[in-house]
């Protein structure tokens, strides 16, 4: 049996750059705000830019996949990643005047490896041989955790030093993960990946309702992890009063954390993914509503950081339901699933900036704010921060559904085994 330890070792630190991809814009983004001026509106653009790349790469590997060399895809991908960074980083320090579009253009980069690590990383995993695979995705997800509670803390620590007017250093310096990606890539042999032999064969998933039931709990589970992920920084800071740093390291860096233990406890020892997807999306309703409405700093922090562990195992969990529905997934199914984790991911804080900008720009919220004891922009986030409940709430219906499917299908399948014996 062929070892691949390598590409798994390159695979868990693909997924750390990713942790800080999706990372970097939200830790910054009360200094984007301050010192470039940019709106809430802009900032929230700025994740679905990253997002919407990603879905876009997402959605030609779902029809189109056939027609990539995926190994050679894989080894191009890590250095995307580097490139995009780079231009992050040096376009708005150079051009500061511009600086929004040299964000929107590292961006872009950056997403597009983002979107190819989405689709292909997931399915290398699993098509290396395992007694225990489901475990071994949760593993992978919750790597991508871990990486991104040594982000936000090696962020919140070199942004303190260095200032944060300085922060483009933190982004060049985050150059290195990739890099370090690629090299082992480079020289890793790596398992054969299946994908569809023609386009109509993926076009012919569409058909299947299941399928599509999956795409919808990864939708609203994306949104409802992701929502909490990305604006969590700016929520603290903004309308809980809470100094960036203390709200990066105990809120952020918390969430990330939670969301870590939750997905390490499932690869230790999970067994029921439904049970733990339904409970998660519960618990996840409970956290939003109580971290929009309290006026207690520490109680919101607790309930930004306990989102991290209800939303633990929407994302991943929709997988590993899906490769329960279909056993033997290609590429084009995981294809599928990340377009539609990566739409709830994006459409989801995109929707909440929104709502923010249009209450605070609202002449008539600013009475309401003063009743309430809250300046307009705290108002304008705590009412978004209270829509995103739906998301969750939604999830749990879904993730309801698809476990009496699963039920069902279970039962068919043991009376055709049970009659086949007699």
């Amino acid at each position: 049996m062929q070892n691949f330890r390598t590409a798994k070792a390159a695979a868990y630190i693909t997924n750390i750059s990713m942790s800080a991809v999706a990372t970097i814009s939200p830790l910054l983004f009360s200094t984007f705000y301050t010192h470039y001026g940019i709106s809430y509106s802009l900032l929230g653009l700025l994740v679905l830019v990253n997002f919407c790349t990603q879905l876009a790469i997402d959605l030609i590997f779902s029809f189109y996949s056939h027609k990539f060399n995926l190994k050679l895809t894989i080894r191009i991908m890590p250095v995307l990643t580097a490139v995009g960074f780079a231009v992050y980083a040096t376009l708005p320090m150079l051009f500061p005047q511009a600086a929004y579009w040299g964000l929107v253009a590292g961006t872009m980069i950056f997403a597009l490896s983002g979107g190819l690590a989405e689709v292909l990383i997931s399915p290398l995993i699993a098509a290396m041989p395992s007694e225990h695979p489901e475990r071994e995705m949760s593993k992978l997800h919750s790597v991508y955790a871990w990486g991104v509670v040594a982000i936000v803390l090696a962020s919140s620590g070199i942004l303190y030093l260095i200032g944060k007017e300085n922060w483009y250093w933190l982004a060049l310096g985050l150059t290195a993960i990739p890099v370090v990606a690629a090299g082992l890539f480079f020289f890793a042999p790596m398992p054969e990946m299946e994908t569809p032999q023609k386009t109509s064969g993926a076009v012919k998933l569409f058909t299947d309702k299941s399928l599509i039931l999956c795409i919808l709990c990864i939708f609203f589970g994306g949104a409802s992890e992701n929502i909490m992920s990305q604006w969590c920084s700016g929520y603290l800071e903004q309308a809980l009063g809470i100094s960036k740093l203390l709200g990066d390291i105990f809120g952020v860096a918390m969430f990330a954390f939670m969301l870590g233990l939750g997905r390490t406890i499932y690869a230790l020892c999970g067994k029921s993914i439904y049970r733990f997807l339904i409970a998660g999306a519960c618990g996840a309703i409970v956290c939003y509503v109580v971290a929009a409405v309290t006026s207690l700093p520490v109680l919101g922090l607790i309930a930004c950081a306990l989102t991290g562990f209800c939303t633990s195992m929407l994302w991943p969990g929709s997988l590993i339901a899906t490769s329960d529905f279909f056993p033997h997934a290609n590429v084009a199914v995981f294809a599928l699933m990340a377009a539609g984790g990566d739409l709830g991911a994006s459409v989801g804080p995109q929707l909440i900036g929104l709502i923010a900008d249009a209450i605070i720009l609202n002449p008539d919220a600013a009475g309401l704010a003063s009743s309430l004891q809250l300046t307009v922009e705290q108002l304008g986030m705590k009412a978004g921060v209270l829509f995103a409940a739906i998301f969750p709430v939604l999830a749990a219906v879904c993730f309801g559904i698809l476990y009496k499917l699963s039920k069902k299908k279970k039962a068919v399948l043991l009376n055709g085994t049970e009659s086949k014996l007699q």
